[in-house]
């Protein structure tokens, strides 16, 4: 058994008079309801990471994640519904005598094991001498990296843009690792323009998204016009300010379609702030992609 699609992602049309104003037009593509929870990129990511676990006999999978983070909540969701066990390797050794919070309640029920490691060990998560003793201790697993991505998680993101995505001229989404955006692009037309808005601070995302595409060697034409827009990160990972959640209630209270104010809250902002300033030529379509990861509200 694997995992259901609950949904298809319908497109919807965000109408506002002053975006009309601008001779402009933008819909949001609504991924997040494609399951109740494992939504979004987060089904994209796992979609073939699961398929390939069971043909290659594995019964556990084991990834990585912070107390909050979409990715525990979905994978562990996504394990029980495919019929694997899992284990969630945490970030903060403190946490292991604390009360489990809503994410981590979710995946104890979900039948997640839990794995607390410091801060320090967390940052070598990927060296081969962490993941032998993590085997030493939990047996074989198949190992799904932190946030999912990985090649299978690209090449299950490319499955976004269909024949309706390919209509667009613009793709905006949020970007956290880099793996759903690396499959957009992937996937792609060459007239289509691709940007990301980061939900972290810096600009090593660019180089984290330019290795996957390297690395995934993609073999037919990918668009080379993509970007991704650092000035909408709102202070950084999980950062917010009044300003984002003031405007995330007013969309809200607009247009009836829930956003996050790590992810989809930023980048909704980041496509306003452009239309507002002239970014977009007059007669262009933009398609903005809901991502999910609703479960990480905290407004």
């Amino acid at each position: 058994m694997m995992l259901k699609l609950y949904e298809q992602p319908a497109i919807e049309e965000v109408k506002e008079e002053w975006i009309n104003e601008k001779g402009v037009r933008l819909f949001i593509k609504r991924e997040d309801r494609i399951h109740p929870f494992v939504s979004g990129n987060k089904w994209r990511k796992l979609k073939y990471n699961l398929l390939k676990a069971r043909e290659d006999g594995h019964k556990t999978l084991l990834t990585f994640g912070g107390a909050f983070s979409n990715h525990i909540y979905a994978a562990a969701a996504a394990a029980k519904e495919a019929g694997f066990q899992s284990i969630g390797v945490i970030r903060g050794d403190e946490l292991a005598d604390k009360p489990l919070n809503e994410t981590l309640s979710f995946a104890k029920d979900n039948g997640m094991k839990f794995h607390f490691v410091s801060r320090e060990d967390y940052r070598i998560k990927h060296e081969e001498l962490f993941i032998t003793a993590l085997k030493e201790q939990f047996g074989e697993f198949y190992l799904v990296p932190e946030g999912g991505s990985n090649h299978l998680a690209i090449r299950g993101c490319e499955e976004i843009v269909d024949d309706q995505v390919k209509r667009f001229d613009f793709i905006g989404l949020p970007v956290g690792t880099g793996g759903t955006i690396s499959g957009i692009i992937s996937a792609s037309d060459k007239y289509q323009q691709v940007i990301g808005f980061s939900a972290l601070k810096g600009d090593f995302l660019i180089d984290e998204v330019k290795n996957f595409l390297s690395s995934y060697q993609i073999n037919r034409p990918v668009s080379l016009n993509w970007q991704i827009e650092t000035d909408y990160h709102f202070g950084g990972y999980a950062k917010t300010t009044p300003e984002l959640i003031n405007f995330i209630k007013r969309f809200e209270a607009d247009h009836n379609i829930p956003l996050d104010q790590v992810y989809t809250g930023k980048m909704m902002y980041g496509l306003y702030d452009k239309i507002r300033k002239g970014y977009f030529d007059e007669g262009v379509k933009i398609l903005a992609i809901h991502t999910g990861g609703l479960q990480g509200r905290r407004l």
